[in-house]
């Protein structure tokens, strides 16, 4: 394997920063391009009792973007709903490895667990 750095610590925050913070486990239902976008893809994600669009920079991440379709992953779902390239994006997919430079992959629970289960 290659020499790695990883990305520097952030400065430490109170554990109320991480609280405040709302992740949960959600289906990626469906994967569509962004057409006004080189970059972005368009999440449809299952949460157990809803469904939400989320917005993800992974079309150029991914030889084929839609290989995600069907994975369960991380999500924060509390952030304020953000417009992106005319499309709504309400939430954030958590992902491991972008900061660091390296192409990211889901950050998924360890076995399947129920859409909407809450991480932390």
């Amino acid at each position: 394997m290659a020499e790695f750095t990883p990305a520097a610590v952030k400065p430490t925050v109170g554990v109320e920063a991480l609280d405040a913070l709302d992740i949960h486990v959600g289906t990626i239902e469906r994967v569509e391009d962004v057409p006004r976008s080189d970059k972005l893809m368009k999440l449809t994600v299952n949460f157990g009792d809803h469904s939400r669009t989320i917005l993800a920079g992974i079309k150029k991440e991914r030889e084929n973007p839609r290989e995600i379709e069907g994975r369960q992953a991380l999500f924060v779902v509390n952030l304020e709903p953000r417009k992106m390239a005319s499309e709504i994006s309400e939430g954030m997919l958590f992902d491991i490895g972008h900061a660091d430079a390296l192409t990211p992959v889901l950050s998924v629970p360890e076995r399947p667990v129920p859409n909407g289960t809450r991480a932390g």
